[in-house]
């Protein structure tokens, strides 16, 4: 079973935001996430494609290919 449960690195110690679910030893792996692994994202504006996108008048028409599965 895979559990994740949050927490932070702090002092050469990893504190964990709450009580993990089991009580015998068990095998853990650890990830780190750094603000630099972290993918940027700019700031999303609404509209921004607005003009710059269009879907063809029979965009909803069948499929020319799959006339034979007809």
């Amino acid at each position: 079973m895979l559990q994740t449960i949050k927490g932070y690195f702090e002092k050469g110690q990893i504190i964990m935001e709450e009580e993990p679910p089991v009580q015998s030893k068990t095998e853990v792996m650890i990830t780190f996430l750094t603000e630099k692994s972290e993918p940027s994202v700019g700031k999303r504006i609404p509209g921004a494609f607005k003009g710059k996108i269009s879907i063809s008048d029979d965009f909803n028409e069948p499929l020319d290919d799959l006339k034979d599965y007809m």
